[in-house]
C-alpha cells in the first residue's frame, strides 16, 4: 500500500490543474494581445526586490501587506512585491531615463500579499496590466478605460461595468475638514460603505460649516450615470472638487467617441486608493460577481520617488478574479485538450515516431501512447484525457484508422497521404 503524504498548501495559495490553468493562460494571452494592439511593451520585473527600494512605492497598507525576510548572501532585507505597478514604476524611473516620454509599459505576473486568515483571501494575485507613464491629459485616462473595456470584451465578458471616480473630488470635500484624525477615518469608512444613516450620526458631531456638511452627505448619493456630475456640481464649492469634475467631463467626452458609454458608470464617492492615487480611478465589475475583475488610475506622484518625476495612469487585471467570474463562459472558449493520441498496434514502432514527427511539424499537438495496452483502453484514456482524436496506425503500417474521441466518428486513412499532409481534422 502506498503511503500518502500532507499535500495541504499554505493558506492562499493554489495549484491549478490542466484545464484551470488553460483559462488563466487564454486570459492572460488574450490580454496580451489587446495591449500590444494599443501600443504597449512588455516587460518582466523582477520576482524580489529590495525591501528599502520597494517600499518607497508601496502605501501603507501594501507595506503592511508584504512578504519579507533576510538575503543571506547581501545580508538586506528583501521582499515578494505585493504589487507590479510600484516595479514598474522603478523600471522606467531606474532603467530607462534616456529614453523619450511616454512610456507603453505592460506586464503579467504574481505577487504576494498577506492577508488575515479569517477573511479567506488570496494571498497570491495573478496580475496583467498597463502603465502609461509620461502623459498627464485626459485622453491618457480615457485609453486606460477604453482599453480595459475591450480587453474584457476579449475575454468573453458580456455584462459588465466601469465605475469611474475621480480622487481629486474627495479630496476637495475633504482635505478642508479640521476634525480628529479617528473621527476623519471614521467619516471615510462611511463615505466608502455608502452608510448614509452613519455617516449623517458622524457629520452631526463635526465641527465643520452647513457648506462642507451638505457636501459630505451627498456623497453617498452621487453614484450614477453622467447625470451625477451636474448633481454633483450643484453640491460641491470648492475648486480642487469642481476642477476634478471637470476633469471627469473631459476623460467621458473621449469616451464618447469610443462608443463605450454604455458600461459606465460614476461613482463620486469611491475612496479606494485616497492615499495612492492622484486623480481618475476606475474598477470593472462583471454581474452577479462581487469582486473587482480590473482596477486602476492615476498616479502622478510614483515616478518621482524613485527620482524621475512623471506623470502616470495604468491599471491592472485580476486574473484570478476574472477566471473565478467566467469559468463557465470559458468552457465554449478555451482549447485546453490535444489533437491526437498515437496509437501503434504493431511491433513496430518506427512508423508511428515518424508519424508523430510529421504531424507535429503541419501543427497538430500529438502523443504516443508508449504504455503497453489495447485499443479500447487507449481510447477510454485519450476520452479523460482530453485528446480529440485517437490516430490507430494498423499492423501493417501502410493504413490508419482515426477515431473522434467525441462522437466516435471512425475514418480509414492511408499513411502516406497523412504524411503528405492530407490530414484535416
Amino acid at each position: 500500500m502506498v503511503s500518502t503524504i500532507e499535500t495541504r498548501l499554505p493558506t492562499g495559495v493554489k495549484d491549478f490543474l490542466p484545464i484551470k490553468a488553460s483559462k488563466l493562460e487564454y486570459l492572460q494571452s488574450s490580454l496580451r494581445r489587446i495591449f500590444n494592439r494599443w501600443g504597449f511593451r512588455l516587460v518582466a520585473p523582477s520576482p524580489l526586490e529590495d525591501l528599502a527600494v520597494l517600499e518607497l512605492g508601496l502605501g501603507e497598507d501594501l507595506r503592511e501587506k508584504t512578504f519579507r525576510f533576510d538575503d543571506r548572501q547581501s545580508g538586506r532585507l528583501v521582499a515578494f512585491p505585493p504589487d507590479i505597478t510600484p516595479q514598474v514604476a522603478r523600471i522606467a524611473a531606474t532603467r530607462m531615463q534616456e529614453m523619450p516620454l511616454p512610456f507603453r509599459l505592460c506586464y503579467s505576473g504574481r505577487v504576494l500579499r498577506h492577508t488575515e486568515q479569517r477573511l479567506g483571501k488570496d494571498r497570491e494575485i495573478y496580475q496583467s496590466g498597463v502603465e502609461l507613464i509620461g502623459l498627464e491629459n485626459p485622453e491618457a485616462d480615457a485609453e486606460m478605460i477604453a482599453m480595459a473595456i475591450e480587453g474584457l470584451q476579449a475575454v468573453g465578458a458580456q455584462d459588465f461595468t466601469i465605475d469611474i471616480g475621480q480622487v481629486e473630488f474627495l479630496r476637495g470635500i475633504l482635505s478642508n475638514l479640521e476634525v480628529p484624525v479617528l473621527q476623519a477615518q471614521a467619516v471615510r469608512t462611511a463615505i466608502a460603505s455608502k452608510d448614509l444613516s452613519n455617516l449623517q450620526k458622524l457629520v452631526k458631531t463635526l465641527p465643520v460649516e452647513d457648506r462642507q456638511r451638505e457636501e459630505l452627505l451627498a456623497l453617498p448619493r452621487l453614484f450614477g450615470g453622467k447625470d451625477t456630475l451636474e448633481r454633483a456640481a450643484k453640491v460641491v464649492t470648492n475648486d480642487i472638487s469642481r476642477r476634478a469634475l471637470d476633469n471627469l467631463h473631459q476623460v467621458l467626452e473621449i469616451l464618447d467617441s469610443y462608443g463605450v458609454e454604455e458600461h459606465l458608470t460614476i461613482d463620486l464617492g469611491e475612496i479606494r486608493g485616497f492615499d495612492y492615487h492622484t486623480g481618475l480611478i476606475f474598477q470593472g465589475f462583471l454581474s452577479g460577481f462581487g469582486q473587482a475583475v480590473c482596477s486602476g488610475g492615476r498616479y502622478d506622484g510614483l515616478t518621482a520617488r524613485y527620482g524621475f518625476p512623471a506623470p502616470a495612469t495604468g491599471f491592472s487585471f485580476s486574473l484570478l478574479n476574472l477566471l473565478f467570474a467566467l469559468d463557465k463562459n470559458l468552457e465554449s472558449q478555451v482549447d485546453y485538450g490535444s489533437d491526437i493520441l498515437l496509437f501503434s498496434a504493431g511491433s513496430d514502432k518506427a512508423p508511428a515516431h515518424r508519424l508523430a514527427t510529421v504531424l507535429r511539424k503541419q501543427g497538430y499537438s500529438v502523443a504516443r501512447d508508449i504504455i503497453t495496452r489495447d485499443r479500447q483502453a487507449s481510447l477510454t484514456y485519450a476520452r479523460r484525457m482530453h485528446f480529440r482524436n485517437l490516430l490507430v496506425v494498423e499492423q501493417d503500417a501502410d493504413n490508419l484508422t482515426l477515431l473522434n474521441t467525441v462522437d466516435g466518428r471512425e475514418t480509414t486513412l492511408n499513411m502516406s497521404a497523412v504524411l503528405a499532409g492530407e490530414l484535416h481534422l
